[in-house]
């Protein structure tokens, strides 16, 4: 049986028998922002229900009451969003503080780029160590008066926006959060804005702003929005996220005798690189119950251990599907029989943390063989995990949960520390793995 032990920032973690039961993820962290984004984008009052409120979601909405929008909190949890329409947003009264979460900073960067007022973003410590360039340079290109540190490439930034003209951009990375700020600043935009992916990445926000009446054409990699258009209000349900569901699934796979039934699953195709992949590795999950909610695909997940999994090779055209569970598709892999390889994911060394550093040091502790590459790491499974007792979050929500769900499966007992990371995205992470215990 497995016995939990929480300490300030950090957790106790031993082996035990099985995940058994039902659960529903939190919220999609993705959609909640972009809902509160669109919400108060638009003119007139939104409905959003199922709201992720988390630390990176939080910063969306505080984000956005200093511009003026008002949100309130309704008795069932679900966000009233009166949007003023996004020509009349105010110039914020302090800088804006997007604390960890790059979705914030990146997207609200593309809505300041269009506002005629200046304003200044910034982050905490990691936020502040992440590449804005990205960013800053296709805004620039639309006419926006940006100025970051160390040479436009890093947070605190400032913006003065207004008069932006449509641009054709093509990306060099395929990117939801720059398509998303580039598209965003597209609705200020005086004409047609065309952003081409190299490949797809996740589409909620293209998706999601059609329901809120804004003129966006998809043609496969080809993303363009005409601008002027006012958005109109609407009310939104937003699904299980099926990134925080990732840990929980993997769990089930990976300690005998689990069975698990994961509910109301956001189930778009962008989003389900991770479900796909775990399936050709052999694993034994179902997908039933499938709908739609709000324009988006859910469903419920049936997962259950699996004793033998195979290798698998991964590169760049996979990355983007699965760019929020590399940490814990690494940990399954240490499972696998052979070597797994994950290529081509370089962007990966720029996300929270350095992801591919983090996973192979840590997993390295509990015994995993496994080789760091500049955009990847090679795995060589099975292997029989063992517990660490000083494993490192490195501030990252995910690599806390992976190591985490590693830790339940691995003899002995692990100490993870940095487990206050994972309030970003899943503040009842462990609240839910204790009640899962069988």
């Amino acid at each position: 049986m497995r016995e939990t032990t929480q300490k300030i920032n950090s957790v106790t973690l031993k082996k035990h028998r099985a995940l058994r039961g039902e659960m529903t993820p939190p919220p999609d962290k993705s959609i909640s922002h972009r809902a509160v984004f669109f919400s108060s984008l638009a003119y007139g009052k939104s409905m959003v229900s199922n709201v992720l409120r988390a630390g990176d979601t939080n910063s969306t909405i505080n984000a956005f009451r200093m511009l003026g929008v008002e949100i309130e909190e309704m008795p069932d949890g679900s966000l009233s969003i009166d949007g003023p329409g996004f020509m009349q947003l105010r110039e914020p009264p302090d800088v804006i503080d997007c604390g960890n979460s790059g979705t914030t900073t990146r997207l609200l960067a593309g809505v300041l780029s269009g506002c005629r007022f200046f304003s200044v973003l910034t982050g905490d410590q990691s936020l502040r160590g992440r590449p804005m360039g990205r960013v800053i340079r296709p805004l620039h290109e639309m006419g926006a008066m940006i100025a970051a540190r160390d040479i436009n490439r890093y947070l605190p930034m400032s913006i003065t926006g207004g008069g932006l003209k449509a641009i054709t951009y093509k990306m060099p990375v395929a990117s939801a959060q720059v398509k998303s700020a580039i598209v965003l600043a597209g609705l200020f935009a005086d004409g047609e804005t065309v952003i081409e992916e190299p490949v797809k990445s996740r589409d909620h926000t293209e998706t999601m702003l059609k329901a809120y009446g804004a003129d966006v054409c998809v043609d496969d990699l080809k993303i363009t929005v005409k601008g002027g258009v006012e958005l109109s209000p609407c009310d939104m349900t937003v699904p299980g996220d099926i990134s925080s569901a990732a840990f929980f699934i993997a769990g089930a796979l990976m300690v005998e005798g689990s069975e698990l039934l994961i509910k109301d699953v956001g189930l778009n195709p962008t989003r389900t690189g991770f479900i796909d992949v775990i399936r050709k590795m052999g694993a034994d999950v179902q997908v039933l119950d499938g709908r739609e909610l709000s324009g988006e695909p859910v469903g419920s997940l049936l997962c259950k251990y699996t004793d033998k999994l195979s290798p698998i090779t991964l590169s760049k055209e996979d990355i983007p599907s699965l760019i929020d569970e590399f940490p814990i598709l690494c940990v399954l892999a240490a499972r696998a029989g052979g070597v797994t390889q994950i290529r081509g994911a370089s962007e990966l060394r720029v996300k929270e943390s350095d992801r591919i550093s983090a996973m192979a040091t840590e997993l390295g502790k509990m015994g995993v063989k496994i080789k760091e590459y500049d955009d990847g790491v090679a795995i060589e499974g099975p292997v029989e995990l063992r517990g660490s007792n000083n494993l490192q979050s490195y501030g990252d929500h995910r690599i806390a949960m992976a190591l985490s769900i590693a830790a339940i499966s691995a003899e002995g007992e692990s100490v993870i520390n940095g487990t206050e990371a994972v309030g970003i995205s899943y503040p009842d992470f462990y609240d839910t793995l204790k009640g899962l215990t069988h």
